[in-house]
């Protein structure tokens, strides 16, 4: 891997504009080399004293870790404790990190605590200041831990290679609240790689609560996954680019794009091929427009934008 904006997510989502503070680093460096200052990231290899590689903070500590990321490649994790998989996926996060020796650190932030800041749970990347969307939601550990050591590998190659010196006692993740039954099936089935068990687990699920919105969305991200197995990328893009007007390949590739972080290449496809379809497709598409909203998150401003442009060609 060497682009990093190819590391792979389960589904994505974020809330959070970082563009600001990736700017405003490169016109620091701009400066410093104005003035005479060595250009690039200071210190690259140097010891950062912190007290603990799993930090709790807000848009201060933002700003800090941001300034860091010059250094050591740095996650960000947006969590709600009204959101179980965000709970659920915070002690995860740590383990693995606190596993990396301090070659990476975590920035925990509590959208609740923090509203300005979007509200939308994700976890990111910060790598040489510039914002890397990577996940939502909790995706099985093995999965997780790939996406960390592929991140780990470009930091490397763009020379991040910082060491975090810990000062002070670490810090403990807060333990998650409990899962219901049918929701911790699906988790505990994802983990162990069944995506078939985690759809079973989420359908019984809003069988029982049909206003279960988590559950929704975990089913619409299950279903993502089983859609993608055993399907190449090289697959899915060559036959959507030799069949452009087969809608199961379109489905197909803006599936992919959605799971590879693409979120307005998957909507514009879709809603691109929308009004040349017939009433059978039409319908298609918008079914599967809606699923790919609740995957990528009903307050993320491109859903927002996406299902205004499907409101109105449907009334067009």
């Amino acid at each position: 891997m060497t682009d990093p904006n190819n590391v792979p997510m389960a589904a994505m989502g974020g809330g959070i504009d970082l563009s600001g503070l990736a700017q405003r680093h490169q016109q620091q460096a701009a400066q410093a080399g104005q003035n005479g200052q060595a250009e690039g990231p200071e210190g690259q290899g140097d010891a950062i004293a912190l007290p603990d590689v799993v930090i709790e903070g807000g848009p201060e500590e933002l700003e800090q870790f941001s300034a860091h990321s010059q250094r050591i490649p740095v996650l960000v994790q947006v969590y709600s404790e009204s959101d179980p998989d965000s709970t659920a996926l915070g002690p995860v996060l740590a383990d693995i990190v606190r596993s990396a020796e301090g070659r990476l650190v975590l920035l925990r932030i509590d959208a609740d605590a923090y509203p300005e800041l979007g509200g939308q749970t994700s976890v990111l990347a910060l790598v040489g200041g510039r914002p890397l969307p990577l996940f939502q939601g909790n995706p099985p550990q093995q999965q997780i831990a790939q996406v960390l050591n592929e991140l780990l590998q470009v930091a490397a190659q763009q020379g991040l290679t910082g060491q975090v010196q810990i000062t002070g006692e670490p810090q403990e993740a807060p333990a998650p609240k409990p899962l219901p039954p049918l929701h911790q099936e699906a988790q505990d089935a994802l983990q162990r790689g069944d995506v078939e068990a985690a759809k079973s687990a989420y359908e019984r699920q809003l069988a029982e609560s049909p206003a279960d919105d988590d559950a929704k969305i975990g089913l619409a991200q299950v279903n993502l996954l089983v859609r993608l197995q055993d399907k190449t990328l090289q697959e899915i893009r060559d036959r959507a680019a030799q069949h452009p007007e087969d809608v199961d390949a379109q489905l197909d590739v803006a599936d992919l794009d959605l799971s590879g972080g693409h979120v307005d290449d998957a909507f514009a496809r879709l809603l691109g091929l929308f009004p040349k379809l017939d009433a059978a497709d039409k319908t298609r598409v918008r079914e599967r427009l809606l699923e790919l909203f609740d995957v990528a998150g009903p307050e993320d401003g491109r859903v927002v934008r996406a299902r205004q442009r499907l409101t109105s060609l449907l009334f067009s």
